[in-house]
């Protein structure tokens, strides 16, 4: 029979899920290997054919690793809580669990239609009571821990409170809060219960503080920093301000040196780690204490606040060119440091600030701005005043918030000072700024007091030391990371484990767990301001100890970034209601050992799933310190999109009249975007395209050679560009083999590509060349049990040899190459060797599953085995050559070419080519006169 693509396809695809041909084994005398994805978001527009280009990768190695003898696992979920389907329920009204659901029903046949070898026993929904019941469990393990430095690890709450009964804070050494309490073991056991909860919150690795957040009054939610794009939302594009809030934080920063180091022992994309180490930026300084001067300093006395402020600087050595102090505009201190002169100008600055996203503000800039605050500090170094400033390019969250402007050394400083016409002080001897700052290290410092004289390592330790000394500094590393917000103001999302009792948060008991998510009749922040879970009907705690009492739960929500912070750990153990996974199931799995995804998540979930793996090993709930061994980066599919030329009239009015794209420049025309998918090799169907929008119906054409050619345009795959293609579409035209393997053609895996749908149409023939192998012209199975020829085997063998180099490496597209050769070279033999074609079947099947299946049944093999089968064997003898051929000349013209072994001498090689019939013939019957052999080359005879 022909090659039915979509029976084969289907068929198979029924037999793996009847047969859950793919579920892994727990426990196997098998080296085990564990194949992730990163599971998707179920969005409602299902996947495009750019979606599925990792997954294909990924499968590929999945099933070549049990065809080399591993105990596989490569499970599926959904990371299924997200904004998008709040905000579609916000619009509809819709519950976002029912749109999940069915754009999970979308996504699941959309990937089974690919053939995807998952274990789909294991499957996961972030958005499911029984999977988000321990997201929930492990945010309550963070509650109840805290970071001891001295260990560098993480410890119970418990172990403190203990410490602290008998022996007070002495002897701690924590990653905490900085307003963190000093008392002896008696003045501990002096405090009241709700003290020491307050003072213990300070420790905890997840813990309530006011922070600065990017806050989208549209969405209604706080937004992480990735999420905010040019100060407006990435989804829905709505303004964001920057707002100080009580939110729930984790603390990742006791990580950052675990999280850098670790860097160094995984087998990760080095533009990934670097961006990673960028983002946690580690810097070795110290912080300085700068005395506020009077009157500002009596004024904040009196209200019980701090009356300095301490700065992180990796260049203290600068300090006696510091000439005025910068603070961010969300800084505790600002309001009571500014004078009633300043007020009105402080106030729009701030107000000004808070429409500029973090990242606006990061971000270099030629143009400074700020507010001078009317008050002023001491330089402990020398006593001088300086001014303190506000500016936006100075962050709250960000070290202490506050920074010693040293315009000769720092270039925004610079122009600071240049532009509010501040002291400009040179501090070493070759510094030159007359047009710029000099952040040199070299020569020696000068208008610095005690330093003049010394190089800059002299200067530093001298300067520290001084420091200490008198208690207005310190040696101290500082991180750019800040904690991770922890908490959404929506409702879709996993529910925090806490109620508030008397304003401080307690967990729930773990029997009480999953708290589920409650219903609400909208989905919209209440009228206000509270966030949506404030609108469910009698959502109270009621604890089981104080009957009649009702608590407030937290009506934040957890962040995107918890469910995926761990969810590897829960495919290891899905089902299991007692534990986030056994012991047994974590200690045989360990980690995974390949992951593939985006590098957009670099600085997002790939962060966090360190960091939540690190507190696990600590608390001994996982064995390794890092969860994923080995990470590639897919590239994107980027969309081939195509274009219509529409004739502009004399008014400058567009017409219904398109021009072809070779005839576009004898015209006054403009591009438009059409749907790729009703253009084939660039040709409009003119017919479709009349249909495809009212406007068009009465469209007119001017063509080039009785055809629409159409222009080209490689972009984005998007709605917005009519280029979105669907791999619907695609496998019921081609079939999912053919689309898998085209996916793999396009190029390099970690590489971006564009697609064409024109360029597939090439493997699909290849895939019906491989198909007649095993048949006649008649389309009848025809398969040998003969021998193998010596060029049979050695084509087999070469691609054999080809894919298993190019797989264990992840080129894939080479390989799609190697396999046309080699059916190529087979067709030509005419090869129909049964020990060749099953060979090859098994060589090929990680690619093309559904062909594979079919062809290694119908070649007699049990149904379901050829997933497990042994790959084949590569045996470099067969790609020895022991024979030659020669071209053979008559009186130096080529007649014939003739195989002759390597082995035989030269005398020999005469013998034998004199001794052919065919040669004979050229002869003529007359005797050679000479015969010329060159080994390995030619032979000529002379007559």
């Amino acid at each position: 029979m022909d090659y039915q693509f979509k029976d084969i396809e289907q068929k198979w695809q029924k037999f793996w899920a009847d047969h859950q041909t793919f579920k892994a084994e727990d426990k196997s005398t098998k080296p085990k290997y564990y194949v992730l994805d990163m599971f998707p978001y179920p969005s409602g527009a299902g996947l495009h054919v750019g979606h599925p280009l990792g997954y294909i990768a990924s499968d590929i190695f999945a099933r070549y690793k049990r065809l080399k003898g591993f105990n596989v696992l490569h499970p599926m979920g959904y990371d299924s809580f997200g904004l998008p389907a709040e905000q579609y329920a916000i619009q509809t009204g819709q519950p976002p669990a029912l749109t999940t659901d069915t754009n999970i029903a979308t996504y699941r046949r959309q990937l089974d239609l690919l053939g995807f070898s998952f274990d789909w026993s294991r499957e996961v929904r972030t958005s499911s009571p029984d999977y988000y019941k321990w997201t929930q469990w492990i945010f309550m393990q963070l509650f109840n821990s805290w970071y001891d430095k001295a260990a560098n690890k993480a410890r119970t709450i418990n172990e403190l409170a203990e410490h602290f009964e008998k022996n007070g804070s002495a002897g701690i050494n924590a990653d905490c809060d900085d307003d963190v309490l000093s008392f002896t073991a008696g003045e501990w056991q002096a405090l009241s219960f709700e003290q020491r909860q307050t003072e213990l919150l300070k420790y905890r690795l997840t813990y309530l503080r006011e922070s600065t957040v990017n806050w989208c009054p549209a969405l209604g939610t706080v937004l992480a920093n990735d999420e905010v794009k040019d100060g407006f939302s990435e989804r829905g594009g709505f303004p964001v301000e920057q707002k100080k809030m009580m939110q729930w934080s984790m603390r990742i920063t006791a990580y950052a040196d675990r999280l850098l180091t670790g860097l160094d022992t995984i087998d990760w994309p080095e533009p990934l780690k670097e961006m990673q180490r960028n983002w946690i930026g580690k810097s070795v300084g110290a912080s300085v204490k700068f005395q506020i001067a009077e009157p500002a300093k009596a004024a904040l006395a009196a209200k019980g606040m701090d009356e300095l402020i301490e700065v992180f600087t990796t260049r203290v050595d600068t300090i006696f060119g510091a000439t005025f102090l910068v603070l961010a505009p969300e800084h505790e201190l600002v309001s009571a440091l500014t004078t009633a002169e300043q007020k009105k100008t402080v106030e729009k600055y701030i107000s000004q600030t808070q429409k500029k996203s973090e990242l606006e503000r990061m971000a270099e800039a030629k143009v400074v701005s700020g507010a001078f605050t009317g008050s002023y500090a001491i330089n402990p170094v020398n006593g001088e005043k300086i001014e303190i400033w506000i500016a936006d390019y100075v962050l709250a969250g960000y070290g202490t918030g506050a920074v010693m402007a040293v315009p000769s050394g720092d270039q925004r400083d610079y122009l600071f000072a240049k532009q509010y016409k501040l002291p400009i002080i040179p501090i070493i001897d070759i510094q030159k700024i007359d047009e710029q700052a000099d952040p040199t290290k070299d020569g020696r410092y000068i208008n610095s007091g005690f330093i003049n004289g010394m190089t800059y390592k002299e200067a530093t330790a001298t300067l520290i030391a001084r420091l200490e000394e008198t208690g207005a500094g310190k040696a101290k590393v500082n991180y750019r990371m800040r904690d991770a917000i922890f908490g959404r103001q929506r409702y879709w999302g996993e529910p925090v484990p806490v109620y508030f009792k008397d304003g401080l948060p307690y967990l729930l008991a773990e029997s009480e767990l999953p708290l589920i998510l409650p219903e609400v009749d909208k989905y919209l922040p209440t009228e206000s301001g509270e966030p949506p879970l404030a609108r469910a009907k009698d959502w109270k705690y009621k604890p089981a100890l104080e009957p009649g009492e009702l608590y407030d739960y937290e009506l934040s929500t957890m962040p995107g970034w918890a469910g995926s912070s761990w969810y590897w750990y829960r495919y290891m153990d899905a089902h299991n209601d007692r534990k986030f996974a056994s012991k047994e199931a974590i200690d045989y799995w360990k980690d995974v050992d390949l992951y593939i995804g985006g590098s957009e998540h670099a600085t997002g979930h790939l962060l966090y799933s360190r960091f939540w793996n690190k507190f696990l090993r600590d608390m001994d709930l996982a064995p390794e310190e890092e969860p994923f061994k080995k990470l590639i980066n897919q590239g994107m599919i980027q969309g081939r999109s195509n274009l219509v030329y529409r004739l502009i009239d004399e008014l400058g009015r567009g017409t219904n009249t398109f021009v072809s794209f070779g005839l576009r420049n004898k015209y006054h025309t403009s591009p438009l975007h059409v749907d790729v998918n009703i253009v084939e090799n660039d040709v409009l169907d003119i017919k479709k395209f009349k249909a495809w929008r009212p406007e068009f119906e009465n469209a007119e054409f001017i063509l080039e050679n009785g055809k629409y050619v159409c222009g080209f345009e490689i972009e984005k795959m998007s709605k917005r560009y009519y280029n979105v293609v669907n791999p619907d579409d695609i496998a019921s035209r081609y079939g999912a083999d053919t689309l898998r393997m085209y996916e793999m053609f396009l190029g390099p895996l970690e590489q971006s590509k564009p697609w064409n749908t024109n360029g597939i149409e090439g493997v699909f023939k290849f895939l019906r060349k491989f198909w007649k192998l095993f048949h006649d012209e008649k389309l009848n199975f025809n398969v040998s049990a003969d021998a193998p020829s010596k060029a049979e085997l050695k084509a087999l063998h070469k691609i054999i040899r080809k894919v298993e180099e190019d797989v264990e490496r992840f080129s894939f597209n080479t390989s799609v190459s190697s396999f046309m050769i080699a059916v190529n070279e087979l067709t030509d033999l005419k090869c129909n060797k049964k020990a060749i074609l099953q060979d090859l079947v098994v060589v090929l099947s990680p690619y093309a599953p559904h062909i594979c299946e079919e062809l290694w049944t119908v070649l007699g093999n049990e149904a379901g085995t050829l997933s497990y089968q042994p790959y084949p064997v590569f045996n470099p003898a067969y790609l020895v050559e022991d024979e030659y051929a020669y071209p053979i000349s008559v009186n130096g013209k080529t007649r014939m070419n003739l195989n002759i072994s390597l082995s035989l001498e030269e005398e020999d090689i005469k013998a034998f080519v004199l001794a052919n019939p065919a040669v004979q013939k050229y002869l003529d019957n007359k005797p050679e006169r000479k015969v010329i052999v060159v080994r390995g080359r030619i032979v000529n005879i002379v007559v």
